[in-house]
């Protein structure tokens, strides 16, 4: 079974003027019943489990997804069920939340740095070094925890800054063979209020609840704008934001799981070649056995 997802109108290209107004939070559902998309989604991630192998067998890679979105976005859920085919010696999965007293003493990147993946590994940030230019620009309390110098935490300029950093970053990430995916689940207020209700209406989904999901709900105008400046001024041919309907979580995993398979095939990896030398080694080596 095939369908065809045109990956393109959800990338944010460089130099857009993010206005999530303009970017929609469903769209027409790729599978005409769950059977359909179920084998859909059991193909994907099978052709990513193959394409994990060679990925891992090559090691000339890194890949790094990075998922970011508002709380019951459904971060969670995408990155289990896409990655669920996925040989879990070649995938690391981190999650970033309340910074430790530790990596306040460092420079805002340094805590998501040291998780990087490594080459032939697929890395996956469940939140990331974004949160630093999102809930820290929410709330600004957060910012003078840091313990940054004085002069630093100017609001005409800490967030440009902090932009630079991060593409700098991504850029440099890139040339030494990273190749980077940024998800936005983009997750309209009311389905969002309709996945807490289920939270505290169904008791072995209460654990997902708290109180301070109802606090941040209130900023939500301020997380938009966040979000809006930040991917405008981040998303690169190189490392590119994709903006993904989040409303409908079957097609959200279709969307990124997708995504993902283009990016491996752009690789164009193979499995490393057996010089003549090392295949009479082998056969040398078989009739021992």
């Amino acid at each position: 079974m095939k369908t065809s997802i045109a990956t393109e109108k959800f990338r944010v290209q460089p130099g857009t003027n993010v206005k999530l107004d303009d970017w929609p939070t469903t769209v027409k559902p790729f599978c005409k019943s769950k059977k359909q998309y179920q084998n859909l989604l059991g193909e994907h991630v099978e052709e990513l489990s193959s394409l994990q192998r060679i990925h891992y067998a090559s090691n000339r890679y890194a890949l790094l997804l990075i998922f970011q979105g508002m709380d019951a976005a459904g971060k969670d859920g995408a990155i289990r069920h896409v990655m669920s085919g996925v040989n879990p010696q070649g995938c690391q999965v981190f999650s970033f939340k309340q910074p430790s007293a530790e990596e306040l003493e460092h420079d805002f990147l340094w805590r998501t740095t040291r998780r990087l993946p490594e080459r032939g590994r697929i890395g996956i940030l469940n939140r990331s070094y974004y949160e630093e230019v999102l809930i820290v620009r929410v709330h600004p309390e957060i910012l003078r925890s840091q313990h940054l110098p004085d002069e630093l935490p100017d609001a005409e300029t800490i967030w440009k800054d902090r932009y630079r950093s991060i593409v700098d970053l991504e850029e440099h990430l890139h040339r030494s063979g990273t190749q980077i995916i940024k998800f936005f689940l983009h997750l309209s207020k009311d389905e969002q209020a309709k996945r807490f209700r289920e939270r505290i209406d169904e008791p072995e989904k209460n654990w997902k609840f708290g109180s301070s999901d109802v606090l941040e709900r209130k900023s939500w105008p301020l997380y938009m704008q966040a979000y809006e400046a930040c991917m405008s001024a981040t998303s690169t041919a190189s490392a590119p934001w994709f903006v993904v309907p989040a409303d409908d979580k079957q097609n959200a995993r279709l969307i990124v799981s997708h995504i993902v398979l283009e990016t491996f095939h752009d690789l164009k990896m193979a499995y490393p070649k057996v010089t003549a030398k090392r295949r009479q080694e082998l056969k040398s080596i078989r009739k021992q056995i």
